[in-house]
């Protein structure tokens, strides 16, 4: 029995949710987005929810039950308001800019390390040493924060490198003499 699988999705106004056999399509202010079920669930739309159930009463099926009532619940938040994540640059020297749909680091390498904005996701730099991502997709969103983490990860030492927002990088003791 899910727990998460029970609890319908609240569909808000503004959002249109439709669903055609397993493909479910949420369209919205921020963009539409689509997710294809497994065939072990199934969801109807009741008086303004989403109810997510699964076919039968296999170990597939109700693994899946709550991994689509969640999926569901993403798309329908992500296109009504949408998602972001914060990153933290720390470090000499170290920046970020937007120039175009290039997001250029200065990370302490020989070189600049140019990253291009995926379509559907925006990127701002409101300070050199931040970094916000904002997008419907909340998948994305968080991908697309790994991989510009992924750069320069912070170290323990000192604490240079990227980091997200409300992170806590566990210091370590220097060398002693």
């Amino acid at each position: 029995m899910s727990r998460v699988g029970n609890n319908p999705v609240e569909v808000p106004s503004g959002v249109e949710l439709a669903i055609n056999g397993r493909l479910v399509t949420a369209k919205g202010k921020l963009g539409q987005l689509s997710y294809e079920m497994t065939d072990t669930v199934s969801a109807v739309v009741e008086d303004g929810r989403v109810v997510v159930k699964p076919v039968d009463q296999s170990k597939t099926a109700q693994s899946m039950w709550g991994t689509a009532r969640a999926r569901i619940q993403n798309m329908v938040s992500g296109v009504a308001e949408g998602f972001s994540k914060q990153l933290d640059i720390i470090g000499v020297g170290y920046r970020a800019s937007v120039q175009g749909q290039t997001l250029v680091l200065q990370l302490g390498y020989s070189h600049d390390i140019n990253f291009p904005i995926p379509e559907g996701i925006s990127i701002k730099c409101e300070k050199p040493t931040s970094i916000a991502i904002s997008g419907a997709d909340k998948q994305r969103v968080g991908q697309v924060a790994a991989e510009i983490r992924g750069f320069r990860k912070p170290e323990p030492y000192k604490g240079k490198g990227i980091k997200y927002a409300d992170e806590i990088i566990l210091r370590k003791e220097g060398k002693k003499k």
